[in-house]
């Protein structure tokens, strides 16, 4: 979240930059709410030391009617502290929900706009779009007829939007785990596993909604615990409540984890099959570093993910998110998308990454900090997020991308040694007894 006193310096700025993301925040209250929580806090603190002025004064009194006196004026200004206190904290929590309503500010450079049609294409990748000689089909198709995918058994066992892989689609699943993990390490990444639940209190400093309508996340009823929606959120919370020395920076961490999204109220043909499911597996790199390192770190991350996407030889288009799109933490974010044969009419952009700069938003909500040597006092650390590799978009892009015109599907040179093969073929037939 923003820092008050930043709030209230830049009232007008925060305005702007909420109407520009889309955000309905009633940044005027929070002024109002703070300037009466000042006020009363220094009400509330006079009080406080009158009445232990008295207390210290009733060892001179000169007889009990005196000590007697002293006490009822003593009694009078701790009663009139405590319910200014009862205000401050009706106060205190109208500010925080406002507060933690309020974006990050965002890049001067990031274009302004509600949804993706406003973003601005920035690069392309090294891979050019295919051209087929045949009409390509999508990835639901291929998967059948592959047997690489079965939706209906996982609607059967889980419901609509669960899947199981199988076959070779679980050989490239682990393969492109740990191409993306290797590729990471070998930047200076930290692999880590991840756990799949997190504490509520963690998701609301990442900027994920634990409950409510707008949520997206699964709760465990009985318990303060939600799934993950992605490794940004345990990885983050790795330094919660925690200070870590200046040199120390930057941290670089790589998260395979499992995800967990209702995807409530996605649709439609755009989101057929794995680009939008309801569980999923990612790699994810995740920083902490000092604010100067940050802006550095962003584009480390997008050159990784470039990196990555390149050498499985998918076309794609790096893009700058337009301000109504980026979510509150970021404070400017890159996505990649790749061409998808499949979808649209003949093929168009998805997303399958994004990384993210997100300042010290996420740092001041997990209270993660750094201390710098022969300096007094600790600052908030600075949080970066991007993807690797999300494996069932990847799938996607490599099934349509790869295909042949015998309904093959040639497998990424770089997995060939982790699939164990270069080609998948359709399953023969079992011959009639």
């Amino acid at each position: 979240m923003l820092d008050r006193k930043f709030i209230l310096e830049n009232i007008e700025a925060v305005k702007q930059n909420c109407k520009d993301r889309y955000v309905n925040v009633d940044v005027d209250r929070f002024a109002v709410l703070e300037r009466e929580r000042k006020s009363l806090q220094q009400e509330w603190e006079k009080l406080q030391a009158e009445a232990n002025a008295v207390s210290k004064s009733m060892g001179q009194a000169r007889d009990e009617n005196e000590r007697d006196a002293m006490r009822t004026a003593r009694r009078v200004l701790q009663e009139k502290a405590a319910g200014i206190k009862t205000t401050l904290d009706a106060l205190e929590a109208g500010l925080d929900s406002i507060q933690r309503g309020i974006p990050n500010m965002s890049h001067p450079d990031a274009p302004i706009g509600m949804d993706e049609t406003a973003n601005t294409r920035l690069t392309l990748g090294k891979t050019p779009i295919p051209t087929f000689e045949f009409t390509p089909v999508d990835h639901v198709d291929l998967g059948e007829t592959l047997d690489l995918i079965d939706f209906a058994a996982g609607a059967r066992v889980s419901g609509s939007k669960f899947y199981f892989l199988k076959n070779e689609a679980v050989l490239l699943d682990l393969a492109l785990q740990r191409y993306a993990i290797d590729v990471l390490m070998q930047a200076g990444y930290t692999p880590t596993t991840t756990p799949d639940l997190a504490r509520n209190d963690i998701l609301q400093g990442t900027g994920f909604t634990p409950r409510g309508p707008e949520t997206q996340i699964y709760n465990i009823e009985g318990t303060d615990l939600s799934l993950v929606a992605t490794a940004e959120i345990p990885l983050g919370g790795m330094l919660a409540g925690q200070t870590v020395d200046a040199h120390e920076l930057p941290i670089r961490l790589c998260g395979l984890s499992h995800c967990f999204r209702t995807e409530a109220g996605a649709a439609g043909r755009a989101s057929r099959g794995l680009y939008r499911v309801h569980q999923f597996t990612k790699v994810e790199m995740f920083a902490f570093t000092l604010p100067e390192q940050s802006d550095a770190m962003h584009q480390e991350m997008l050159d990784l993910e470039c990196k990555i996407f390149d050498g499985l030889g998918i076309p794609y288009q790096v893009v700058d998110t337009a301000t109504g799109d980026l979510g509150g933490p970021a404070y400017r974010k890159f996505d990649l998308e790749a061409w998808m044969p499949g979808r649209g009419n003949g093929g168009e952009y998805g997303e399958v990454t994004s990384t993210s700069n997100c300042t010290d938003y996420q740092a001041r909500r997990l209270n993660a900090r750094y201390k710098v040597k022969g300096e007094k006092g600790t600052k908030f650390l600075h949080t970066l997020n991007g993807t690797a590799i999300a494996i069932s978009r990847a799938l996607v892009a490599i099934l349509e991308l790869y295909q042949q015109k015998d309904g093959s599907v040639v497998i990424p040179e770089v997995l060939r040694p982790l699939v164990g093969k270069e080609v998948i073929h359709a399953k023969k037939a079992e011959p009639q007894s």
